[in-house]
């Protein structure tokens, strides 16, 4: 059994629910020993069965935990929690209550009646089914998370090595890791099998470079980049193999913690700045309606309830239920005029048609709001790798030896890809590479594991990402002239000239990288038999085992202290400017391996065993140059970072890299000034988090740009939360793991489609399929265009219907018949409204959109002017549609239109004011009339004149009100640009909707059964020539208004400047 495991348990250490199942012990702050002695084990035994079982029921399973997600019967329900869907769910249930009620009275117009609610119930169904759908959807963050987990786990238990599943592991296991193995848990490095260890956990912690582990004890309050002897469930091993320790498993892991906060912040997800507005606009109408209603009501109560006054006081009451069910169905027509039920369809035809615009520019939306949420961004949150930067190593500068001693030569070398023809080397000697060039060009290729291949439409290195950068540099440096051109043939690959100088020296040992002589070494054979040692590696571990350096011809001189001081004067000047720089020596005198070919045999091949001999055999060794190699800011970058700053919006870089590249990359991109001093803008994460709550929201207003480098996800959803709280709308990016939850959190969470992890994709509202920071720049652009369309239709759709709620209204207060009933209006505004509204989401965006400031999250939808304009508009709207429905009833002719054609009746005024009243007239008699095919008479009861009689006169109004919306479409074009500065045909497609909608209406005019459900007939050419006159006025209205709002603004902006330049004066 292992080392007190008989006493597991016991231990007031291991014990440790008193510490949170060891939540709160710290294993990379403690020496080996300490921490065998807390996990009760040891390293050559491991755990017994017993100890597992235990640890098992105190720490459960190695996996992260599943989260219940909401319920599908909650999610339905949640639908319905919106204003005007509430509106519509009660119109709808009382329509249906009264057309069953006159259905059961013997009533005619039964199936009009039920069309009504029917259509309303199934537009509710269906916006219950696509929320429902796009929630239930919502947490796929969660499992894409588990997918990157290790399955298996090689583990030490009762001293034997078994192969387990990885969620078996717990608290005390020794685990063996191997190159290419995906760690399973959070442990601590115990011992080194290889000489050195390597981890790629730039998924998690934003490095841009695979990191060094150690055994060594850090400090127990450094960041999680700076435990270098703790190595975290999710990232790879990339070199060496070592013995860990688990130290925390499932949910008490790094990527435990991202779990919990991606989980945390999709609790914690808001409305979108537009449906919160619609949600305001929503409750408005609630109150409008039931003010309207009520005035309907009050006005004419004296219709349906009546009294005498006996000796001061009402007494016999007469209550006509038949009246008051018809003024509440008056009421219903009205909420059914208010409620602009296309609304829902047109936005999310209008949010889709723009993800199909910005797909074309590689931004792939995952959800639709957040489309419309890009037009109001304020505070671009970026990554700094792979999304300002290429994410791939690139040489940026070669420094080579001169023809004399003290002189260096400095080449600059251009590109950002591993694509060996992504730039050149600048002033360089092609096909003339002298002795001191090709020796560092050989050195770079044969002392290498990397390779370069084609994927596609881009280059991918396997290996390390350094290695491949002075791969493609070879490429670059092309080869001298006078090599034998046929030595690569057959290769088919990318890197031919690395291909030709590995033909030509043959490598036959390899002295492997560590961390203590900081270089790594191969010993090579050329075609002529002889044997050298290359070596690349820290340039001043380089320096100290080099006693010489080549010059420019080849010729070899005595490395002095002024040469040193020279090289490394070089070194610092490429440091400062947050280049890796790598430095490149050689050696021909290998006097123990001269004879050697790789043979264990051989007496040297002891040597190549002992990774302490390495630093011997790497002495005496004769310099060549050195390179400087980052990973560089893609092209596009400063150009988008130019474009955000002109159009207002603020870029802040979040990374986990260090603080000295992410300032220089930073300087380069723009963000700050190349000589700018940037002390109190850019701050690591850990000392953000140290300031006082006051401090951090004042740092966070800075204008300008941000850094925080050292960064953890923590950090970033501190970062995010604050800016939300202040009023910033934040578009966060990301790629790695630990950008999920801030992702998540943001406004819009956007993530790289190439480099990125399912975890961030998943977590997204949008993904850049070229992983462009300038791509994000292009759907602001684009964010704000379809923004601004969405304003223009659903002003359009406002302003229809508060025409359908004006005409209602003077319908009740005029006393007239019903001209509209609430089917007519349900066509309206679903299907005739429709098309023109989706139409006005096609306008051209305006030319300076990118240089206008973004719009504030609480901005109104519609300005107190824009109200009043459509106010003036909607009276208008109502005046026509109830004057033709009277001009119908009272004149036989209109401004010259003759409307006797068809032989109806002409009454008074007061006589269809007070159609109420008919029983009770004398010699009231009525002509029959024709419509279409139709004839109606009233030989029966002449006062049906105002019921069934006034289809004709029905059919008007709907038709006019059908023709002035199609005309106001038109105003919508612009907010206030007049239509002889935007024609229509700016936007071919709205003429294209206006002509389908009028196609619909005359669908619904001629065909028979279709004009029996809406209570419509066929109108004359006379009578469309009448409908045409009332309607087309509305465009010269609203060009009047317009023209008004122009001067007034004009001469506000007038005033603005002359206080300004008053007030700077």
């Amino acid at each position: 059994m292992g080392k007190g495991g008989q006493n597991y348990g016991k231990s007031e250490n291991l014990g440790a629910k008193s510490e949170s199942k060891g939540e709160n012990y710290a294993p990379w702050s403690k020496d080996l020993g300490e921490c065998e002695e807390k996990y009760q084990v040891r390293l050559d035994r491991g755990l017994s069965s017993a100890d597992v079982e235990e640890r098992r029921l105190s720490y459960g399973f190695n996996e992260l935990e599943k989260h219940e997600g909401t319920s599908i019967f909650r999610l339905v329900l949640d639908q319905f929690n919106d204003t005007l869907v509430r509106i519509l769910l009660v119109a709808a249930v009382i329509s249906f209550v009264l057309a069953w009620y006159d259905g059961e009275e013997g009533g005619e117009m039964e199936i009009t009646a039920f069309v009504e609610p029917l259509v309303i119930f199934l537009i509710l169904i269906v916006n219950a089914i696509v929320g429902v759908w796009q929630e239930n959807n919502a947490e796929k963050a969660l499992e894409a998370l588990k997918e990157i987990q290790s399955e298996h786990a090689n583990v030490l238990r009762e001293g034997r090595k078994i192969s387990i599943p990885a969620k078996e592991l717990v608290p005390g296991d020794i685990v063996e890791l191997r190159v290419g193995d995906k760690v399973p848990a959070d442990m601590r490095v115990m011992r080194l099998i290889s000489s050195t260890l390597r981890v790629e956990q730039g998924s998690l912690t934003g490095e841009s470079e695979a990191v060094s582990k150690t055994t060594k004890a850090v400090s127990e309050d450094v960041d999680i980049q700076g435990k270098k002897c703790m190595v975290f469930a999710g990232t790879t091993i990339v070199n060496g193999n070592c013995i860990c320790l688990v130290a925390q498993t499932g949910m008490n892991t790094e990527i435990g913690n991202v779990h919990s906060q991606i989980h945390e912040a999709s609790q914690s997800e808001e409305d979108t700045p537009l449906k919160k507005k619609l949600n305001e606009f929503g409750e408005a109408l609630t109150a409008i309606i039931g003010v309207i209603c009520a005035l309907v009501w009050l006005i004419n109560v004296k219709y349906f309830l009546s009294w005498e006054f006996v000796d001061g006081w009402p007494r016999n009451f007469k209550f006509s239920f038949e009246k008051c069910t018809y003024y509440f169905e008056i009421a219903v027509a009205l909420a059914v005029a208010a409620i602009p039920e296309g609304l829902p369809a047109v936005i999310t035809t209008c949010l889709a048609l723009g993800t199909r615009k910005m797909a074309a520019k590689n931004a792939l939306v995952r959800k639709l709001p957040s489309v419309e949420t890009l037009g109001c961004t304020t505070v671009i949150c970026s990554d700094k790798t792979g999304t300002l930067t290429t994410n791939q190593m690139a040489v940026a500068k070669l420094v080579a030896m001169g023809s004399k001693a003290n002189a260096l030569r400095s080449f600059d070398v251009e590109g950002t890809t591993y694509n060996p023809l992504d730039g050149n080397i600048q002033n360089w000697p092609v096909g003339d590479l002298d002795l001191n060039l090709q020796m560092i060009a050989k050195i770079a290729a044969v002392c290498n594991d990397a390779d370069v291949e084609k994927s596609e439409h881009h280059h991918v290195a396997n290996g390390m990402p350094t290695e491949a950068a002075l791969k493609v540099l070879v490429e670059k440096m092309g080869l001298p002239s006078g090599l034998p051109s046929g030595a690569s043939s057959g290769y088919d690959g990318v890197l031919k000239c690395s291909h030709l100088w590995n033909r030509i020296e043959q490598r036959i040992a390899t002295l492997e990288f560590d961390r203590e002589r900081k270089s790594m070494g191969v010993i090579a054979r050329s075609s002529s038999g002889k044997r050298s040692l290359l070596v690349k590696g820290a340039v001043e571990n380089l320096l100290e085992r080099s006693s010489f350096v080549q010059l420019l011809d080849g010729s070899i001189v005595e490395l002095d202290q002024k040469l040193k001081e020279t090289i490394l004067g070089s070194l610092c000047e490429m440091s400062s400017s947050a280049l890796r720089v790598l430095g490149f020596a050689y050696k021909e005198e290998l006097t123990d391996f001269d004879t050697y070919n790789g043979n264990e045999d051989h007496p040297a091949h002891e040597r190549l065993l002992n990774p302490a001999d390495y630093s011997s055999i790497e002495s005496n060794l004769i310099f060549a140059g050195l390179a400087g190699l980052r990973d560089p800011p893609r092209k596009e970058v400063p150009q988008a970072i130019e474009d955000c700053k002109t159009a207002g919006i603020r870029v802040m870089v979040i990374t986990g890299d260090n603080k000295n590249t992410a300032e220089a990359i930073c300087r380069e991109i723009g963000v700050f000034g190349r000589h700018e001093d940037i002390s109190s803008r850019s701050l690591t994460g850990k000392e953000f988090m140290n300031l006082l709550g006051h401090e951090k929201a004042t740092h966070l207003k800075q204008g300008g740009g941000l850094l925080f480098s050292r960064a953890e996800p923590r950090h970033k959803q501190e970062i995010v939360r604050l800016l939300k709280e202040s009023g910033e709308v934040v578009a966060m990016t990301g790629d790695g793991v630990n950008d999920a939850p801030a992702l998540k959190l943001a406004d819009i969470g956007i993530a790289m489609g190439i480099a990125g992890t399912e975890v961030a994709k998943e977590a997204s509202d949008m993904v850049l399929a070229d992983d462009n920071f300038s791509t994000i720049v292009s759907a602001v652009g684009e964010g704000r265009s379809i923004y601004n369309n969405m304003k223009a239709f659903i002003r359009y759709m406002i302003s229809s219907n508060i025409g359908e709620v004006a005409s209602i209204f003077l319908t009740a207060a005029l006393g007239i018949p019903e001209g509209l009933i609430p089917v007519q209006l349900l066509w309206v505004n679903l299907v005739t409204d429709g098309p023109p509204a989706t139409a006005l989401g096609f306008n051209p965006p305006e030319k300076d959109i990118m240089k206008k400031p973004p719009r504030r999250s609480d901005d109104s939808l519609i300005s107190a002017w824009i109200l009043f304009r459509y106010l003036v508009i909607g009276s208008y709207v109502g005046i026509a549609t109830v004057g033709i429905f009277i001009i119908w009833y009272t004149h036989a002719s209109f401004f010259g239109i003759d409307l006797s054609g068809d032989g109806h009746s002409l009454v008074t005024y007061s006589q269809l004011a007070n159609w109420g009243q008919c029983h009770t007239w004398t010699n009231f008699s009525v002509s029959p009339f024709t419509a279409g095919a139709q004839v109606f008479t009233f030989d029966a009861n002449p006062c049906d004149y105002f019921q069934t009689g006034k289809i004709k006169a029905m059919t008007l109004s709907l038709s006019v009100l059908v023709a002035i919306e199609m005309f106001n479409s038109l105003n919508a074009l612009s907010e206030d640009g007049s239509l002889l500065s935007m024609p229509p045909w700016v936007n071919p497609w709205l003429l294209l909707a206006m002509s389908v909608s009028f196609g619909l209406h005359f669908l619904i005019l001629y065909v028979p059964f279709l004009a029996k459900i809406f209570g419509i007939v066929p109108l004359s050419l006379n009578e469309w020539g009448l409908v045409l006159m009332v309607s087309l006025p509305v465009i010269l209205i609203d060009e009047l208004l317009k023209f008004v709002g122009r001067r007034a603004s004009g001469a506000g902006k007038s005033n603005a400047r002359r206080y300004s330049k008053h007030k700077s004066e």
